[in-house]
C-alpha cells in the first residue's frame, strides 16, 4: 500500500473547517491565507481520493465520508501532538491534550474538583470535555474523538465496554411553593394522575426511568416532554408540574430554587459510568483522571 503523502497542517486544515464550518475562520485560526487554506484541503481530498467538505454558498459541512475520516485524523493529531511534546523540561509532567466527554449531570457535581486535582499532577495536559447526551457521549467515545465517556450504559456494543461506578436514584423534582413540597415523605402514589415533566423516550435517562418503573409496576402520567434535562428543569421552575428526574441532575445551578426528595414505595435509579472502547488501551493521563473519578465517586 503506497502510504499517503500529506503533512499535518493538510490535516489540520480540513479539522479547521470542519469544527468552524467556515474556510474563513480556520484560515484566520491557521494564520494561512484562504486560497492556500484551500490549496491544503485540496491536497488532502485528492489523497484521499472523494471530498471530504460540502461547500455552499453559506456554510461547509463534512461529506459521509468526511464524517467517518476526520474523526479518525482529529484522534490521530491529539495522540502526535501528545507524543511529540513529550516530557516538559524540569521535570513537569507530560504535555498535551485530553479530550473526555459526560452528560452535564455528571460534568456539574464531579468534574470541576477532580478536574482541579488532575491539574496538579499534569500541570501542561489541557483537557477538553465534551458536555453531552449519553447517546452522543457513546458516539464520541466510538469515534474516537473521546477517549471515555463519564455516561449511562448503552446497548449491547461489541465496541465500546461500560464500567459502572455508582447508582444514582430517581426522585421528585418541584418548587417549593407546590402542594407537593408539603408531604414530609412523598411517595410514587403521590404522582399519580398529575400532568408531569419528563424527557423524551430516545433518551438514555428517559429509557434507563421507564426500565425502572415498569420493574416496580408503576405508571404515570407524563405530560410535558423535552429534550434535555435542563429543560424539563425550567419547566417546573415554570410551574408548569413537577418532574421524576435523577439527583445528579438537580445538584446543578439550573435547580437551585426547586426541591428533591427521594421517593417511597420502590428505587428507581440509573446507573452512572465510564464507557471507553474495548480495543484501546487508554494513555496514562486518561487512566488517572478515571482513577480520580473512581476514589471521587466512592467516598461521595
Amino acid at each position: 500500500m503506497t502510504p499517503l503523502n500529506c503533512e499535518l497542517l493538510d490535516l489540520r486544515a480540513v479539522i479547521a473547517v470542519s469544527e468552524g464550518k467556515s474556510f474563513l475562520r480556520a484560515a484566520e485560526q491557521l494564520n494561512l491565507s484562504q486560497p492556500a487554506l484551500s490549496r491544503r484541503v485540496q491536497k488532502l481530498e485528492a489523497l484521499v481520493g472523494t471530498p471530504l467538505l460540502e461547500r455552499t454558498t453559506r456554510s461547509v459541512r463534512l461529506t459521509p465520508a468526511g464524517q467517518e475520516v476526520v474523526p479518525l485524523l482529529r484522534r490521530l493529531l491529539e495522540e502526535i501532538d501528545s507524543s511529540l511534546l513529550g516530557m516538559m523540561a524540569l521535570g513537569e509532567r507530560r504535555a498535551g491534550r485530553l479530550t473526555v466527554a459526560s452528560i452535564p449531570s455528571a460534568t456539574v457535581r464531579f468534574l470541576p474538583d477532580i478536574l482541579e486535582r488532575f491539574g496538579q499532577e499534569y500541570r501542561n495536559v489541557r483537557v477538553r470535555v465534551l458536555d453531552l447526551s449519553a447517546t452522543e457521549c457513546a458516539e464520541a467515545v466510538r469515534t474516537g474523538e473521546a477517549e471515555f465517556a463519564i455516561s449511562l450504559p448503552i446497548a449491547s456494543d461489541g465496541d465500546l465496554v461500560f464500567e459502572p461506578l455508582i447508582d444514582d436514584p430517581y426522585g421528585l423534582v418541584c418548587r417549593r411553593d407546590d402542594p407537593l413540597a408539603e408531604i414530609a415523605d412523598p411517595g410514587w402514589t403521590d404522582l399519580a394522575g398529575l400532568r408531569l415533566v419528563t424527557v423524551h423516550m430516545g433518551s438514555g435517562n428517559r429509557t434507563a426511568l421507564d426500565a425502572g418503573l415498569a420493574r416496580a409496576g408503576i405508571e404515570l402520567r407524563w405530560f410535558y416532554e423535552v429534550t434535555r434535562l435542563t429543560s424539563a428543569l425550567a419547566l417546573v421552575q415554570a410551574g408548569l408540574g413537577p418532574s421524576v428526574l435523577p439527583r445528579l441532575a438537580c445538584e446543578g445551578p439550573e435547580a437551585r430554587e426547586l426541591l428533591w426528595r427521594p421517593l417511597k414505595g420502590a428505587e428507581v435509579v440509573r446507573t452512572i459510568g465510564v464507557l471507553r472502547r474495548a480495543s484501546a488501551t487508554l494513555s496514562p493521563t486518561a487512566s488517572r483522571l478515571m482513577a480520580l473519578l473512581a476514589e471521587a465517586w466512592n467516598q461521595g
